[in-house]
């Protein structure tokens, strides 16, 4: 069934190589969202979601989410959706990431500097977690950073990256994002995923400019 199912990306991945994968993902709002529906559509299906928010009317035009879905924690409504669209049961966790235990992949798309780097304390060094990704966006300017969270020069240089949230640049409340940097952003993740698990070339780093089409890796 599977592989007729996926026979279109079959000589791209096959989805036994990404069933088993436990993937979590640490915020659900713009990127994060769509990131866990693209990964489901490929054939992940041990996927994790951490998120505490509810879904306000703001999300719509950026989130994977739906007019019944106001109210609704957002990691909630989640499951319900990919479970509608894909048959799968994602693990819903309606709650802040304090350093629970986490493997395999973990993806980071949370909108605040020092909640990122509160999170990368927990993942450091961690043995379990194989893949680490970071996913930044702010209007129509997104970057993605992977790298294994256990070798300590990619650590290092990922660090540069980090710094306290009152530093981070500030855009407009009403140029915050914009659906196709939204969509963009987490078919480079995805992307990244299946390089990593496929043992392809990993890029450290990539910068997407759309306003100006420049794309640095």
């Amino acid at each position: 069934m599977d592989e007729e199912r996926f026979r279109q990306q079959l000589d791209i991945v096959k989805p036994e190589a990404l069933a088993n994968v436990p993937v979590t993902v640490i915020g659900a709002g713009a990127i994060g969202s769509f990131t866990v529906l693209t990964l489901a559509k490929m054939g992940m299906r041990n996927i994790t979601v951490f998120d505490f928010d509810s879904v306000e009317e703001h999300n719509l035009p950026n989130q994977f989410y739906r007019l019944c879905d106001l109210g609704k924690p957002k990691a909630e409504a989640l499951k319900k959706i990919v479970l509608e669209f894909e048959g799968i049961e994602i693990t819903a966790r309606n709650e802040k990431y304090k350093g629970q235990r986490l493997r395999g992949i973990v993806i980071v798309s949370v909108d605040s500097m020092d909640v990122r780097t509160n999170i990368w304390r927990f993942i450091r060094g961690n043995p379990e977690v194989t893949f680490f990704i970071d996913s930044r966006m702010g209007a129509e300017v997104m970057q993605v950073f992977s790298l294994n969270p256990s070798d300590l020069s990619q650590c290092a240089e990922y660090e540069k990256n980090l710094f306290p949230s009152s530093e981070a640049f500030r855009e407009r409340c009403t140029a915050k994002t914009i659906m196709y940097t939204v969509l963009t952003a987490s078919s480079l993740i995805s992307n990244q995923v299946k390089k990593f698990l496929m043992g392809e070339t990993v890029k450290r780093e990539i910068t997407f400019d759309m306003k100006t089409m420049t794309f640095i890796v």
